[in-house]
């Protein structure tokens, strides 16, 4: 059986590379929002995206955002995780990772937290912030973002998924 693993999370919190990480040692594929959307000309048209998760989900992947656990809410081979982080990190996080100025950093964790949100509530008809559909919460300010990704691996490996 195969195996996905679904991100949803906040700005800046770590996600991507977690993901690598993941992707890396399991030899699995990643996908977000650029290679969901990229056949589909009208962004907005979630079915489109949903069939294209759940095309995807046929063969082990990770999938970043895009409502991905909710797209994939029947699917038993599916393991949901969330992560967030403090918002200083994130805003530290954004300032390297765009190279803007503390000021700017805000603004842009601002901007793309209330983005994803309007997102994830729009097409999920879940309220952000709901954790009772997934199956792992970290805090990568915590954890750290290498450990993150083997809290994961260690909980894949005692569900014997790995």
């Amino acid at each position: 059986m195969s195996l996905v693993l679904t991100f949803s999370r906040r700005y800046c919190t770590g996600v991507s590379v977690i993901a690598d990480t993941i992707s890396k040692r399991l030899n699995i594929p990643v996908y977000g929002k650029d290679y969901i959307c990229k056949d589909i000309h009208n962004k907005e048209d979630i079915e489109k995206q949903n069939e294209t998760i759940r095309n995807l989900a046929q063969e082990s992947c990770i999938i970043i955002g895009r409502g991905a656990s909710e797209a994939l809410k029947e699917q038993r081979n599916v393991i949901n995780i969330y992560v967030y982080a403090d918002k200083e990190d994130r805003i530290k996080r954004a300032m390297k990772k765009e190279n803007i100025s503390k000021e700017e950093a805000i603004k842009r964790v601002k901007e793309v937290d209330t983005e994803r949100i309007e997102y994830y509530e729009k097409n999920t008809g879940k309220f952000w912030g709901d954790m009772d559909g997934y199956d792992i919460i970290l805090d990568s300010s915590k954890y750290g973002i290498e450990n993150c990704a083997d809290v994961i691996c260690k909980y894949l490996e005692a569900r014997c998924l790995i």
